[in-house]
């Protein structure tokens, strides 16, 4: 469960400054957000996915699930609100792949819209926290259906304090990690949040790699070096990746390869979803890999 905006992303030579203008060189639009584009990477690498998110009874909304019915996510569970605008999203990407976003979002999942009878249970329940008192009552409903809980945060945004004790496997950028530990080391970091979600701890850091902290032992990966084209979807990407390892009994060191490799990939072709691999094109990648940035 989380936020699925419709994101129009443009290509720009340079980010214009203050009251300029600029050429797009390219544009895409495609659907968003943290989890349904995990669940699009799933399904792409043979995985069952379903997502629980709201839209709009508007064109916007319209798209966003005929996307996923293309990419063979389940949205008999999506929750339709009508006279509320689906969300949507705004980039600008520049050469070297480093995008802006911007976020304009009228529409939340209130806990009342929960429908947990008609839920099937999954293996992994997949969450953002954006809309915190739902996540809490589906995470609650979650662990005692013995479901695994993961837990996605890339910014600092709302509190999402709450679901913390809740969350199984925490996957989270250092963007948020160290503001919201107050630590200026990731393994500093990776020991606090340890302590306060009780699971497995990821922090992913751009080209620097990911590092993780399971059972008090410490792994790391690097990054691969690619020419990236759109980093847009890059952490989403990796959750992909790293969910079908944890989904295929994978260790850590696997988990943290797989989704490496998954961000890499998606980072060469435009849009959170344009990158996303298949399961054959993450197995090419990784039969032969690319070098590392460290």
């Amino acid at each position: 469960m989380g936020i699925i905006p419709l994101d129009y992303l443009a290509a720009i030579p340079r980010f214009p400054e203050l009251g300029g203008k600029a050429d797009a060189t390219h544009m895409t639009v495609q659907g968003g957000g943290p989890v349904p584009n995990a669940m699009v990477g799933l399904a792409r690498m043979g995985c069952r996915t379903a997502v629980i998110a709201a839209i709009g009874d508007d064109h916007p909304g319209q798209v966003l699930l005929a996307e996923l019915a293309r990419e063979g996510v389940e949205t008999a569970h999506m929750i339709v609100k009508k006279r509320t605008p689906s969300a949507t999203a705004y980039g600008f990407i520049e050469p070297d792949g480093r995008r802006t976003i911007v976020l304009h979002r009228r529409i939340f999942i209130e806990p009342r819209d929960l429908r947990l009878s008609h839920y099937p249970v999954p293996r992994v329940l997949h969450l953002d926290g954006r809309d915190i008192e739902a996540t809490v009552r589906l995470a609650r409903w979650g662990k005692r259906a013995g479901a695994t809980v993961t837990f996605d945060i890339g910014s600092m945004r709302n509190d999402v304090t709450p679901v913390l004790p809740l969350v199984d496997h925490l996957v989270v950028a250092d963007s948020w990690a160290l503001p919201y530990t107050g630590e200026r080391e990731t393994p500093r970091a990776l020991a606090r949040l340890a302590e306060i979600c009780g699971g497995t701890v990821v922090i992913t850091e751009g080209i620097r790699g990911a590092t993780g902290l399971e059972a008090g032992r410490r792994s790391h990966h690097p990054a691969y070096r690619i020419e990236a084209v759109d980093t847009t979807g890059a952490g989403d990407a990796f959750h992909a990746g790293y969910l079908y390892g944890l989904l295929r009994g994978k260790d850590m060191a696997e988990r943290l390869r797989l989704g490496s490799a998954a961000a890499a990939l998606k980072c060469t072709r435009p849009g959170a979803r344009g990158g996303m691999p298949t399961l054959s094109q993450l197995r090419k990648f990784l039969q032969r890999p690319p070098e590392t940035y460290a």
